[in-house]
């Protein structure tokens, strides 16, 4: 906690008095951000640093594996889908990025390598959502072998599955009718801070100046 009170400190001190101007603004005129970023909750991933952000562009949701449920999921299990409702629909964001990531620990339990124990409920009925991940994964990558490669695979099948239960949102569905939305799945890889994003033409996932 006291590193958490000194950063603070530093942050009014030192930092501030660069955005005094941009906070001052984004409270008068409220937040207008043009990315609705949902990643994991990985301490390792944070979307601001990743993209070099300032305060008030991306309307961030952070959850554990990065999992986008479908909107037929209700209760305390799709919070993720209030975020996704009012980034859409009330801050109008032109784009959605779900960014997975490696050695995600999410995976780990998908894939059976560290089972969720029974002591955390919550968590176990969550990964449970992204069932499908884990039958892809034992469908179409039976022939990898355990370790990374798997994980990383599984990680990207988990970021497509999201972008394909987004489209269960109706007001994600609107919007991208009219052309006013922007679907993208991204994969970062912690070691080296490579990102990667999904090209729906040949179907793989790229380094990020390959983007179309």
């Amino acid at each position: 906690m006291q590193r958490l009170i000194e950063g603070v400190h530093k942050f009014q001190k030192d930092v501030f008095g660069n955005y005094r101007k941009l906070f001052r603004k984004l409270s008068q005129e409220g937040q207008n951000p043009h990315t609705l970023f949902i990643t994991c909750s990985d301490s390792r991933v944070l979307a601001e640093l990743i993209t070099q952000s300032k305060p008030g562009d991306l309307f961030v949701v952070k959850n554990v594996g990065n999992i986008v449920p479908p909107a037929n999921v209700r209760g305390d299990t799709n919070s993720t889908a209030a975020a996704i409702e009012f980034a859409v629909e009330t801050l109008r964001v032109s784009d959605i990025v779900i960014c997975g990531h490696s050695q995600c620990g999410a995976i780990t339990a998908m894939l059976g390598k560290e089972p969720v124990s029974n002591s955390m409920p919550h968590l176990r009925d969550w990964l449970k959502l992204a069932a499908p991940v884990q039958e892809t994964i034992k469908k179409d990558y039976a022939h990898l072998p355990e370790g990374a490669a798997k994980e990383t695979a599984a990680a990207e099948e988990n970021v497509l599955f999201g972008l394909d239960n987004l489209h269960s949102y109706s007001c994600v569905q609107e919007r991208l009718m009219d052309g006013t939305l922007r679907l993208h799945g991204w994969f970062f890889k912690i070691a080296t801070a490579e990102l990667f994003a999904f090209d729906p033409e040949t179907r793989q996932f790229l380094p990020l100046a390959s983007e179309k």
